[in-house]
């Protein structure tokens, strides 16, 4: 009420300056009604009132100030500010004279609007039309972000020529927006060829350099020479005796995490570590200002968080200045990366709770893992009736989250009601869930019905959503409809096939029993078949005890994954039911040399509201004693019912 009350204020100050400029007041002294009118339309933009610009353009029109550029190309931004790019051409074309700086303020909208047709018509109106003016500099490097944003990298090439016969190329700002364009299309050629030609380069020309060639990394390419080149540009950026922004460090920041836990990882980290030290010592996370102390603060916690080491990211949490949602969220969500649901959880609660920071949608994003993990439906209903209040759930990224949630915690219903009536913009990845979350439960006819829907409504399928598929006809049995869904997605929308489709389909047809089959689609297929491929057909062969095809799949999966404890225990078993003792004691002999070990099997059980997990052979349980009792009750009312003692040698030399 406060806030409102000055703005009254401050709004009839400025139409009472106004009305003292008009004539028929002369006996007060005047005011500059240009400046008020100014004051006034930059008060509308800071409080979002649009009646006010609509009040202040009126007030234009009857002084006879609609026509001073000044007011004109404020009026501009603020119809562009609001999402009204089409007042803003209103505006536009009512000007009998408009400057490069009218002109520029409107194809700005129009980028911000994503008005990529109109930004290029306007681009081309400016360079051929005697009545506007030429475009400048600005105007260049505005159009490269625009095209850059819309993906044409044609355009962005005519646009780059025009610039090269205005002799505006080699301008500094206007080449780093050229160079940006190219990054952001993975042209890296063009955009070093653009940087070598520039006469004078800042440390926003080495940034758009840096970042376009991250990309690279980021994408996890294939591309060792372009990676190299990345730290080529670090290193030459710092002979030339320029310093990292805080720009550079958050760019290089992202590409230090991540990955396994090897060599190279560790590497990564080494590098993020260092770049955490020049953070402070040349004290960039407060010399920009508190903006950038959260920013970066962020950066290092992703960092940390995907390396593996989230402890150091909380280190990093809790030294900062401030805290808004943002570093709330990055926290929560390192933790979800690290598994460490428990502490995300009670930070989720602690964020709101202690400190009053309300969650924004990516937040409630972050946190939904956590839910599926401990198959938290209640939960999971909590979150959803939170965005519900704060009406965010009907936010697509949401939508997608939640089906995942309530599908992984056995709640096909809800999951279906939020695809049905909350997620109304469908994407490929809200289809994937859904088509995932009806074969998850066994439903694979109603998945193949939904997949069909979904190819009617014009969505092209992904690799995601065929495996999905796949996977959901290989549960239910259904041969014709995945060989079906196979070859559409094949022949008709021209995906390759991966390993993971492969792998579905050696599963679709183990499973139906054509194990001959399944060997002929692996020894055609046209993907290097891995372990996932060969451990669906061990799977089908185990199902159906073909004992040669078994013996096969196990001894191509040792061969693939030496230092895989599992198969070696798995072949182990399936010597032993077989009889077999020689073979058994030789893979357990390998074992040994090898120094492996079975990981220990998990599993947990939620009983009101509280997460109980338990490992093999673990005493840890506070009732631990009595659960056992339970268990060799259960062990003697199963041995009474039917004892095997292949069976039994079995379970106790996978359990060793």
């Amino acid at each position: 009420m406060i806030a409102f009350s000055r703005i009254s204020a401050i709004r009839n100050c400025c139409f009472r300056s106004i009305q003292r400029a008009s004539p028929f007041h002369s006996s007060v002294p005047a005011v500059d009604p240009l400046i008020s009118l100014l004051n006034l339309l930059e008060l509308s933009i800071e409080t979002h009132s649009l009646k006010l610009i609509q009040q202040s353009h009126a007030r234009a029109q009857r002084l006879g100030l609609a026509q001073h550029p000044l007011i004109a190309q404020k009026l501009i931004f603020s119809c562009c500010q609001f999402k009204r790019p089409f007042d803003a051409r209103l505006v536009f074309d009512s000007l009998l004279v408009k400057n490069t700086h009218i002109c520029n303020t409107l194809l700005s909208g129009y980028g911000k609007n994503e008005l990529f047709v109109e930004s290029l018509e306007l681009f081309r109106d400016m360079a051929g039309s005697s009545i506007l003016p030429l475009p400048d500099d600005f105007t260049f490097s505005l159009i490269f972000k625009i095209i850059g944003d819309s993906g044409e990298v044609l355009l962005g090439k005519l646009v780059h020529a025009r610039s090269v016969r205005n002799a505006l190329v080699l301008d500094t700002v206007v080449g780093n927006s050229l160079m940006s364009m190219y990054g952001r299309y993975g042209c890296f050629d063009d955009s070093l060829k653009v940087f070598d030609e520039m006469p004078l380069r800042n440390v926003s020309s080495w940034n758009a350099l840096i970042s376009g060639y991250g990309k690279v990394n980021m994408e996890d390419r294939d591309d060792s020479f372009l990676k190299y080149k990345l730290w080529d540009f670090v290193k030459g950026m710092q002979n030339e005796g320029l310093r990292f922004d805080a720009f550079t460090v958050s760019t290089l920041l992202s590409l230090c995490g991540g990955g396994a836990i090897n060599d190279e990882s560790r590497k990564k980290c080494g590098h993020g570590r260092e770049l955490h030290s020049y953070i402070v010592r040349n004290g960039l996370d407060s010399s920009l200002g508190l903006e950038s102390d959260v920013h970066l603060g962020c950066c290092l916690i992703d960092m940390y968080s995907k390396s593996g080491k989230v402890d150091l990211g909380r280190r990093v949490f809790d030294s900062l200045k401030r805290k808004n949602v943002f570093t709330w969220t990055a926290m929560i969500n390192g933790y979800v990366h690290c598994a460490k649901f428990d502490e995300a959880l009670f930070l989720f609660r602690e964020m709101q709770w202690r400190n009053g920071v309300a969650p924004n949608k990516v937040s409630l994003v972050a946190i939904l893992p956590a839910c599926c993990s401990f198959a938290s439906l209640m939960g999971g209903k909590q979150i959803h009736g939170f965005a519900v209040r704060r009406e965010l759930n009907y936010e697509l990224s949401l939508c997608n989250a939640l089906i995942d949630m309530y599908s992984k915690c056995g709640s096909l219903n809800y999951a279906n009601r939020v695809f049905e009536y909350e997620c109304i913009n469908k994407d490929a990845i809200s289809w994937s869930s859904i088509i995932s979350a009806y074969g998850l439960h066994g439903q694979g006819q109603t998945a193949v019905i939904l997949f069909d829907k979904m190819l009617q409504n014009g969505v092209k399928p992904d690799t995601t959503i065929v495996v999905g598929i796949l996977s959901a006809c290989c549960r239910s049995g259904l041969t014709n409809d995945g060989m079906r869904i196979y070859d559409s997605v094949v022949n008709d929308y021209n995906i390759k096939p991966t390993v993971e489709m492969c792998a579905c389909m050696v599963d679709l047809f183990g499973r139906s029993g054509q194990l001959d089959r399944a060997l002929n689609f692996i020894k055609s297929m046209p993907v290097e078949p891995g372990p996932s491929v060969w451990g669906a057909l061990l799977s089908a062969s185990e199902l159906h005890g073909n004992s040669e095809m078994q013996d096969l799949a196990y001894k191509t999966l040792i061969k693939m994954e030496p230092d895989n404890s599992s198969n070696y225990i798995s072949l182990s078993n399936l010597y032993a039911a077989s009889k077999r003792w020689d073979a058994v004691a030789e893979v357990r002999k390998v074992m040994r040399e090898r120094g492996l070990r079975k990981m220990p099997g998990c599993s947990w059980i939620s009983i009101n509201s509280t997460t109980h997990s338990f490992f093999v052979a673990d005493k840890s349980h506070p009732r631990s004693e009595l659960i056992y009792v339970m268990l060799d009750e259960l062990v003697s009312a199963m041995k009474l019912t039917s004892y095997d003692t292949d069976s039994v040698y079995s379970m106790e030399v996978s359990e060793q």
